[in-house]
């Protein structure tokens, strides 16, 4: 078998500090906004490069409380990528805003910034990039527009931690960064938890006061608030893996490199190429073929796990269809839907699985 993500090895490799972790969070006997959380959200700044960060419980949370902390609400407009996963749409209606939708650019995954400014109206409060994949959106060009225009841009981080854009950090380009750490993710916790990085001591603090239930000293609540809280365990193990983010990340790069070489050349099989200004982190290595069905079936049979990322696109979700955006209402994003499939990925493949699954697919395709 080789696995989709192989979340065992992870654990084999950190297995003594992760147990030392967790020893020393139980013994303290405090587990809810202490100093392992305080320490995480320290040590996670400096390595975004923001001046703050503020642990919430997930990454839908901190994409919601980020937007009420700028008090956006009804009659206001959202731009979201029509290609992405739908959390990011929730955050924005769960505010009672509306999304406005925009295709990605027709090289790659993200959200295209010349599509942004022909979407931006009277009414755009904030830009939400998501950087799909572990690819990172073009931020120089999305911050430009929303500076000139006077707009908000939240980047949605939960794939690409420690991705950069010209060398920044994703997380620390626009104005705040929202972070999952959902057990898959590149850097994951043992459970739910998220983060919101900013500048913007402003933010910061209302984060602080909106994910304790409004309240910043106890019993003392100065508005209606939340419980989003990142935990202590949660804490203490984000930690230890914080340490090996980079590594980890140039891993995935390597397997990514080795399934470039292997699947070059495949009929009909389109790879993934990430920009130059772009140093993804590869989330997920996601192809592309109009023979998806027959590839999944291929790999199944060989015992390969493979998923698609994702099969619907937002706006043809039910969730979604109180908003009356039919199918062909977003082309691109439809077709990615219908042709994408994510092979194997993680810091623990090995190149004998990666030339495996390259073969599957050559045998297949060809």
């Amino acid at each position: 078998m080789i696995p989709f993500l192989d979340m065992k090895a992870i654990y084999t490799e950190l297995k003594t500090e992760l147990d030392a972790a967790y020893a020393r969070v139980m013994e303290s006997g405090w587990y809810v906004l202490g100093r392992e959380v305080e320490a995480f959200e320290a040590e996670y700044a400096a390595f975004c490069g923001t001046e703050h960060c503020i642990g919430l419980a997930n990454g839908l949370e901190a994409l919601e409380l980020v937007l009420r902390a700028w008090d956006l609400g009804p009659g206001d407009e959202v731009i979201v990528p029509s290609n992405t996963y739908i959390a990011t749409w929730l955050a924005v209606t769960a505010v009672g805003a509306t999304v406005v939708p925009v295709e990605p650019t027709p090289a790659g995954p993200n959200i295209d910034p010349d599509r942004i400014a022909a979407a931006v109206s009277p009414r755009t409060r904030a830009i939400m990039p998501v950087h799909l994949y572990g690819e990172p959106a073009d931020m120089d060009a999305i911050v430009a527009l929303a500076d000139r225009r006077g707009i908000k841009v939240i980047e949605d981080v939960a794939q690409s931690q420690g991705s950069k854009v010209r060398g920044r950090r994703a997380g620390a380009i626009g104005h705040a960064g929202a972070h999952s750490f959902f057990p898959t993710k590149n850097i994951g916790a043992y459970g739910d938890g998220g983060a919101v990085t900013t500048d913007d001591p402003k933010l910061a603090e209302r984060l602080r006061t909106l994910r304790n239930y409004g309240s910043r000293v106890k019993y003392v609540n100065l508005e209606r608030g939340y419980n989003s809280r990142l935990d202590e365990l949660q804490a203490a193990f984000l930690r230890v893996k914080l340490t090996r983010l980079d590594a980890w990340n140039e891993r995935r790069r390597a397997v990514a490199a080795r399934y470039g070489d292997r699947l070059a050349g495949i009929p009909g099989l389109d790879l993934p190429r990430a920009p130059q200004w772009a140093e993804p982190v590869w989330h997920l290595y996601v192809v592309r073929t109009g023979r998806r069905a027959e590839l999944a079936a291929a790999l199944d049979k060989s015992g390969i796990g493979s998923l698609i990322h994702y099969p619907i696109p937002p706006h043809l979700q039910q969730a979604y269809a109180d908003l009356g955006l039919p199918k062909g209402s977003f082309p691109l994003a439809e077709s990615l839907a219908e042709t994408v499939l994510s092979l194997p990925m993680g810091p623990h493949m090995t190149p004998e699985a990666i030339d495996e699954v390259a073969a599957v697919v050559r045998k297949t395709l060809s």
